[in-house]
């Protein structure tokens, strides 16, 4: 009689089917013998869609003016605070493109893509990645902002990150052969990290974590220093010195938020306890080995606090927890907005998932991006509204690309370049991706033409917003 290891003969067969050598065909599994070769299929995308071709930008006809862009992004925020969004795009115009990813993808929709998708970010400007430390205390880098993430073509993000490296190193005074190598290097970057990613065994790639290696592999090491400094400030950017600033103690021994409009304001008892009460649901959404952890906490304040660029006029409120020695957590809980992405999908005849639920979409879109994440990251509604929770000041960290010299631009572009790839590799096969992006720079210098002509296109729409604000169109608060 064959040896079953001690599992009875089912009656209904075998669960998965048999076939060679011990092989089994398992839904959620990879198929054995492996047919076909994704690098040749990539490589053959190349006829269909060729490489040069990604340096192609018109303007469409029917494209929205950039002032009616703003003013249609701004639809559903808290109308008082839309004036803060708008002085903040207006500073420059890294910081248009920055509130702008909804109009950037109307235009990426307009260019050439291989149809290979990605879980995206949706919104990979340089300024969107940045240290945050993880479940031991150590300091990660890597994307840190997912409120647009969809799944959709990994060139979205590649060409986004271009353009701003080419506005980030205009801002900082570098001239333009440096602002067109950091999108060149950049591209050149994600283009050998997919081609490593594409050799490694499949576990190795996985979970390949930014650390020195990194940035040696993308030949950053005049960021080091730079890189050092941002890990210092890093550490000491906790949820502890966030409360001791921006708390006071109160009668019982607890503690509230105080007052410091226009960025933190105390709210409205009905207010803050429909958000309490909304960290119930939101416990559910989390893994159970941390409910122990929660669970020694007690939540003494709410308060809202306007956070981000892109973020301005949507609804995001930070909760106080105290320990039994009184030390801080602040969670944040902010408002989820449907991806600014979704309705150019549509465009491309990509299907539209529907989203069950907007913080759980940013959620799990994040945690498809990263290999460590908040350990604390969840989802929740308040008022029927959808909402994401994450920790808040988990000692994060970020490099300004603006504020760089202009011999590091070109640097924290190869970075930056190669974080991306890591990220779209764990949605799409590196290999795929790595046939078609090949070993030449064909790719490279595509992309960079196309981050100069879609910068200086940039530049036109801040123009745009910055006469508006001028003429009293729309309304600004500069400076906030």
């Amino acid at each position: 009689m064959a040896e079953t290891g001690g599992l009875p003969p089912s009656e209904d067969g075998p669960a998965a089917e048999v076939f060679g050598a011990r092989g089994f065909a398992v839904p959620g599994f990879a198929a054995w013998p492996v047919k076909g070769s994704p690098k040749e299929e990539g490589k053959a995308l190349r006829g269909r869609v060729p490489r040069a071709a990604h340096a192609e930008f018109l303007v469409d006809a029917d494209r929205p003016d950039a002032v009616t862009a703003v003013e249609e992004s701004n639809r559903g925020r808290i109308r008082e605070l839309t004036p803060i969004r708008v002085g903040r795009m207006a500073a420059t115009p890294f910081a248009f493109l920055r509130g702008s990813a909804g109009l950037m993808a109307y235009d990426l929709a307009r260019t050439p893509m291989t149809g290979v998708d990605a879980q995206i970010c949706g919104d990979a400007h340089a300024a969107n990645f940045g240290l945050y430390g993880d479940a031991r205390g150590g300091l990660v880098i890597d994307l840190n902002d997912f409120d647009e993430t969809v799944h959709g073509p990994w060139e979205w993000d590649l060409k986004r990150l271009a353009t701003s490296l080419v506005l980030a190193g205009r801002e900082a005074g570098a001239d333009e052969d440096t602002c067109r190598a950091a999108a060149r290097d950049c591209v050149g970057a994600y283009r050998r990290t997919m081609r490593l990613l594409a050799k490694l065994p499949v576990l190795d790639a996985w979970n390949a974590i930014a650390d020195e290696e990194l940035v040696s592999h993308a030949d950053a090491r005049d960021l080091l220093g730079t890189l050092e400094r941002v890990s210092r400030k890093a550490r000491a950017n906790t949820s502890g010195r966030f409360a001791a600033r921006s708390t006071e103690t109160v009668e019982g021994g607890g503690r509230r938020f105080v007052d410091a409009a226009p960025v933190l304001r105390r709210v409205p008892d009905r207010e803050a306890a429909a958000v309490a009460a909304s960290l119930d649901h939101y416990l559910t959404t989390l893994s159970e080995d941390r409910l122990p952890l929660l669970a020694r906490y007690a939540v003494h304040d709410v308060a809202f606090r306007v956070v981000g660029t892109g973020s301005v006029g949507t609804r995001s409120y930070v909760v106080l927890l105290l320990d039994h020695r009184g030390e801080a957590l602040v969670l944040q809980v902010k408002e989820a907005r449907a991806s600014a992405l979704l309705p150019h999908l549509a465009t491309i005849g990509r299907p539209v998932p529907e989203v069950v639920h907007e913080g759980r979409r940013v959620v799990l879109g994040q945690k498809r991006m990263q290999v460590v994440s908040d350990i604390l990251l969840g989802w929740t509604s308040v008022d029927g509204l959808p909402y994401q929770v994450r920790q808040f000041r988990n000692r994060k960290g970020s490099v300004d690309p603006a504020a760089l010299a202009a011999g590091h631009i070109d640097d924290y572009g190869r970075m930056t370049g190669a974080l991306l790839a890591r990220a779209h590799s764990h949605s799409a096969d590196p290999r795929l991706i790595a046939g078609y992006c090949g070993k030449s720079e064909e790719l490279d210098e595509a992309v960079a033409s196309f981050a100069v002509v879609y910068a200086d296109r940039t530049e036109a729409d801040h123009a745009a917003l910055t006469a508006a604000v001028r003429s009293g169109r729309i309304a600004s608060e500069p400076g906030v």
